[in-house]
């Protein structure tokens, strides 16, 4: 019988990396890969609208796009430390607390963003191409985000919890976004989009800190 010309997977031989989680790691990369290509389509999308709409709201997300892309970056960094069970623990620490920075990051620039959309009385304005990106970011995210828990849970990685954190504050920032669109153009309320974007700032800037500490549950 000939020999196979493939390479050991050292991955599906290791005592260490039994099948489900070898496939486990094969997914994660998956769901990595497709939050680089989203929030790349994305967020020049929601730039483009936002400089085109004047809309500091849509600019905005695009940037938290780009911050997006940085943590998906970090993840697909730490699940190629896979193979090393010692270099795994170690590239594991680095990447939540670099995640837990790219929270910090976001937190720092939607503070700002919106504390200078209320002292600017600047309201949201209207841009279809925006909705649109907003709307297909809310259904989206959140199967990601739960797609990345659940590898979470089986690779035991706080790391890629805290990304999944990433994509649910997308989804809730695209709410923030529609939100005060319609409340703007209904009620004449410029004001909700920024002080609803006031309200995560805490939220996210909690799970940057988790992130730097280390913390974060995958159970």
């Amino acid at each position: 019988m000939a020999a196979s010309s493939q390479p050991p997977n050292p991955i599906t031989q290791s005592a260490d990396y039994p099948p489900a989680r070898s496939a486990a790691v094969r997914r994660g990369r998956q769901l990595e890969y497709i939050t680089l290509a989203w929030n790349s389509a994305e967020g020049v999308a929601a730039l483009v609208a936002g400089l085109l709409a004047g809309s500091i709201a849509l600019v905005g997300f695009g940037l938290d796009s780009i911050i997006e892309i940085s943590s998906g970056a970090i993840l697909l960094w730490r699940l190629r430390a896979e193979a090393d069970p010692q270099r795994r623990e170690r590239v594991e620490r680095r990447a939540q607390r670099l995640v837990g920075l790219s929270f910090l990051a976001l937190a720092a620039y939607v503070a700002f963003d919106s504390i200078k959309g209320l002292m600017l009385h600047d309201a949201p304005r209207e841009s279809l191409f925006g909705i649109g990106i907003a709307v297909a970011a809310l259904i989206a995210m959140p199967l990601l985000a739960r797609a990345k828990r659940q590898i979470a849970r089986q690779l035991k990685s706080g790391a890629m919890r805290a990304d999944s954190r990433q994509s649910d504050f997308c989804a809730y920032l695209s709410a923030i976004l529609l939100g005060g669109l319609l409340l703007n153009a209904l009620l004449g309320w410029w004001w909700a989009d920024p002080v609803a974007a006031l309200v995560m700032v805490p939220l996210i800037a909690r799970e940057g800190v988790e992130g730097l500490r280390g913390e974060g549950c995958c159970d």
